[in-house]
């Protein structure tokens, strides 16, 4: 008899979990603003960063919305109440395919001054989500997160702070645009699981050496695959 492996969850997990349930259960009802960082990290005795990976794990799930220096609120739509896709239609798809082009352009041009100004910090700290996108093969939700927190690492390392908040935004788009099927956006062909893995771990090792045009190529090469999976679903009218 063969046992599935456990894996220690992480205490932002934990906090993330706990926050979404008082969402859910209503405790913290639409539009309501969510206790301070200092206030949160006190509750559960963890650290101001364990917190505030959690809430971006949160924002990117939909479930509130961060603003800059006015704290989280939660969100007035819950991702548990938007309407089940019936299907990917081809206006869904022109809708992602847009996106998509936006997202080459901003991508690639953070990626670009990452390879030119990420400290030796940041570089470890993209190893770091390697690490966990590996450890996350096969949970759908925690290698959506580690796929985020991965994208949007690289744009701090830009040092860019228009380019960072364009990425904030363009990440909030593309998880509203997948809606419930959000998760297929990074992994409708399993089988390519592992070398989605070994796609980012290219951008990081360019960005390490320095080279920013072979991490744009990276990157570039990178979305061109989604590209690809979402034209497929929509010539197919595959059911996300």
């Amino acid at each position: 008899m063969e046992f599935q492996q456990v894996k220690p969850q992480k205490g932002s997990d934990i906090v993330l979990e706990q926050l979404r349930g008082r969402i859910e259960s209503g405790f913290y009802p639409k539009g309501t603003k969510l206790p301070t960082v200092v206030d949160l990290a006190a509750a559960f005795q963890v650290g101001r960063s364990t917190i505030r990976e959690a809430l971006s794990g949160l924002k990117a799930m939909g479930w509130v919305d961060i603003r800059h220096g006015g704290g989280t609120y939660v969100r007035m739509t819950l991702p548990n109440e938007q309407p089940a896709d019936s299907g990917f239609s081809f206006e869904q798809s022109r809708s992602l395919r847009e996106l998509q082009e936006v997202r080459r352009f901003i991508e690639t041009g953070c990626v670009s001054l990452a390879a030119a100004r990420a400290s030796e910090t940041e570089v470890a700290a993209l190893r770091r989500i390697l690490g966990e996108m590996e450890a996350a093969l096969g949970d759908e939700e925690a290698s959506e997160l580690a796929d985020i927190r991965f994208h949007q690492a690289i744009a701090q390392a830009s040092h860019n702070s228009l380019l960072i908040g364009m990425m904030e935004s363009l990440t909030e788009r593309l998880q509203s645009g997948m809606k419930s099927s959000r998760r297929l956006w990074f992994f409708a062909e399993r089988a390519s699981a592992e070398g989605l893995l070994a796609e980012h771990r290219a951008i990081v090792d360019a960005i390490a050496v320095r080279d920013e045009a072979g991490a744009a190529m990276a990157m570039a090469q990178h979305i061109q695959k989604v590209d690809r999976v979402i034209r497929t679903l929509a010539e197919e009218g595959a059911d996300l």
